[in-house]
């Protein structure tokens, strides 16, 4: 996950490759809370990773459940609708997912069996309404207090409290769909007689309580309905665990990828795995929309093939009541339209996350789109004149995910720009890794690939400051100096011959090498200390002769340039590698400071050293360096100029990320 201020996406222009989908949220917090609520234990298999899921599961520890979890696979020892813990605070984030059914079920129990609980959460929760679910605990009889503004979260759920079960409990259905799921899966811990719940108004978001209703079912409770108007929870009904569930791919979180094949799946499909035809998810007739729109889709079971068919895309007016998360990727998706697409009955956008219909509208016009907006529809008019834009999420996942697609600009737009996603890691709600996953089946020209280059004699600090820089921006890091030792050390291990160049050479492209944190990666092993054995420097001297060697590095880094954007430190990144690099810094020092530097460095690893002959020998190094043939250590002509000798990492980190903004269209 990038935990960055901003992630700058480049033009992107193809896509193709197979997608796993994190686990459904929807149905991985259901599941959770419904084993939570039964007797025994209940092994949910392929649970979501995410923030939402961790509140609750942080929640029911609070409340006593046994939780093991072993990565994707959770075990909860459920509580069979008893109360282990009488007294609980419960932070509950941004999840709704979370607060609507805690807030029923501990309501209905706090009632039943006694006790004190406060839910609460991070400051928009307590600006998205509960009211209508808090109306129809109290008209039911539990005891509720707001302790912010009425008809918001934060809220105290207390007892014992007489319940009128006999009387049918009456909920809105047009604000929210989980108002009606909390009270559906609260309900059957006190259904000692038959409970009737009714709906006010038009149901919204129909498919989530589907969702509901299955799941309820698979814990034995089979809720009878009425249409849409009224469910009746049995006489007698008592959660009993399945034993083992497992929870389907998110389909929410597929839409972003059905509208990456259908805008830029050109030569091979984007293959979506683990929702399909037999989703239980409503969000899985997305694919309806996207074909409405020229999309090619295919389905299978358990998972989806989309690729590019009209082109542009067909502008839609669509009713969005039955897929109000995903329709949101059909606002992005209009913009590569032929005319104006219009998506109509999504009122719940606005008490989301955020508001969803006024920051889609922004985040759009700052694109240059015409954007249309009325209290419950949305109307995006085709874009083809682009503007560079930096994406405010509002931390919403939904919205970063989104504007993810405008990346494509360049295949309609006369000039590509580039994207500003801003707090990438709002991601974390839904899809922790949605930005890796994402660079994984998506193309970019190389040149649109954007490289710093950090370049530099001996012991500047070049390493530690392209370091910091990458991390600083989520871009990869090439550290060019360590590539020889490498080269020479997997030779050596590979059992080559040092003196063949060919078949060292044929391994260079074969090395699985990354940089990260400061430490060199063969694969997964960490060959840092290896690397500065004197040993691995005799291998990389005996291998570098060879000019198939040298010619198959320069080709390894070239190919280090890759999504979001590649930072690179050596003797000759600015002048050799990347001359067409965004941005070049030459770094130095004074040979004293240098010198000083690599004395502390010694000394704290337990190695013996002299200033005086270390100074001398940078000084000689650096005169070998700048008179050697091949690519001589000198500054690019367009280089910035960064003499580090008095300047702090931190500094110098701040000066460079100066000189790349400037260059930014932001």
């Amino acid at each position: 996950m990038f935990k960055i201020p901003f992630l700058d996406l480049p033009p992107l222009r193809g896509a193709a490759g197979t997608v796993r989908l994190p686990g459904s949220k929807s149905i991985s917090n259901r599941v959770l809370l419904l084993a939570a609520l039964s007797e025994g234990r209940t092994i949910v298999r392929d649970l979501l990773a995410s923030d939402d899921t961790a509140v609750m599961l942080d929640a029911l520890r609070a409340l006593g459940c046994g939780v093991a979890q072993d990565g994707d696979t959770v075990s909860i020892v459920g509580l069979g609708g008893k109360l282990l813990a009488k007294h609980a605070q419960l932070f509950l984030g941004n999840a709704g997912t979370a607060m609507r059914p805690l807030t029923a079920a501990l309501a209905v129990l706090a009632a039943t069996q006694g006790g004190s609980f406060e839910v609460s959460g991070v400051p928009r929760m307590h600006e998205r309404p509960i009211g209508d679910l808090v109306d129809a605990l109290r008209g039911l009889g539990c005891a509720i207090d707001d302790l912010g503004n009425p008809g918001y979260p934060p809220l105290r759920l207390r007892g014992p409290a007489p319940l009128a079960l006999d009387t049918p409990v009456r909920v809105r259905g047009d604000v929210s769909s989980q108002f009606l799921t909390a009270l559906l899966l609260a309900l059957p811990l006190v259904a000692e007689q038959a409970v009737r719940i009714e709906v006010i108004g038009e149901l919204i978001s129909k498919p989530y309580i589907e969702i509901t209703l299955a799941l309820l079912a698979r814990f034995g409770i089979d809720v009878q309905r009425e249409g849409w108007s009224a469910f009746v929870i049995p006489a007698g009904s008592r959660y009993r665990s399945p034993g083992e569930v497992f929870v389907e791919g998110d389909a929410s979180s597929a839409s972003y990828f059905v509208g990456l094949g259908a805008i830029a799946a050109t030569q091979a499909p984007v293959r979506i795995e683990g929702v399909g035809s037999e989703s239980l998810q409503g969000d899985v007739r997305f694919i309806e929309a996207a074909a409405a729109m020229g999309a090619d889709v295919k389905t299978g079971p358990n998972w989806l093939e989309v690729r590019r068919g009209a082109w542009p895309l067909k502008g839609i007016t669509l009713d969005c009541n039955h897929i109000p998360d995903a329709a949101m990727t059909l606002a992005v998706m209009a913009l590569y339209a032929d005319g104006p697409t219009t998506l109509t009955h999504i009122g719940s956008w606005r008490v989301k996350e955020t508001d969803r219909i006024a920051a889609m509208a922004t985040e759009l016009r700052k694109l240059g789109a015409t954007v249309e907006e009325g209290p419950d529809w949305i109307r995006v008019q085709p874009l083809r004149d682009w503007r560079a834009a930096a994406i405010h999420t509002y931390d919403d996942h939904r919205v970063a995910m989104c504007f993810s697609l405008a990346a494509f600009n360049g295949l309609v737009a006369k000039q590509a720009v580039p994207v500003r996603i801003l707090e990438p890691h709002c991601v974390a709600k839904t899809f922790p890794d949605y930005f890796e996953t994402l660079f994984g089946v998506v193309r970019a020209d190389s040149a649109d690939i954007p490289v710093i280059t950090i370049d530099g004699p001996t012991a500047s600090g070049k390493g530690t400051l392209a370091d910091e820089v990458g991390k600083a921006l989520g871009f990869g890091v090439l550290d060019s100096g360590a590539l020889y030792r490498v080269t020479g050390l997997a030779a050596r291990r590979a059992g080559l011959d040092l003196d063949d160049g060919a078949a060292v050479a044929a391994l260079v492209p074969t090395l699985q090498l990354s940089f990260r944190d400061g430490h060199v990666f063969l694969g997964d092993e960490d060959v840092s200390a290896r690397l500065r054995a004197e040993a691995t420097g005799l291998l990389a001297s005996q291998v570098a002769a060879h000019a198939p060697v040298r010619e198959a590095l320069h080709q390894l880094q070239l190919d280090f340039r890759r999504l979001p954007g590649l930072v690179a430190d050596g003797r000759d990144m600015g002048t050799a590698i990347f001359p067409d690099a965004a941005l070049k810094v030459f770094l130095t020092a004074s040979a004293a400071t240098r010198a000083e530097r690599r004395y502390k460095q010694l000394i704290s690893k337990g190695i013996s050293a002299n200033i005086k002959g270390l100074r001398e020998d940078l000084e000689a190094r650096d005169e070998r360096d700048k008179n050697r043939s091949a690519s001589p250590l000198t500054p690019a002509q367009d280089a910035q100029l960064l003499d580090n000798s008095a300047l702090t990492i931190e500094a110098s980190v701040a000066q460079v990320l100066d000189w790349w903004q400037k260059r930014r269209p932001f």
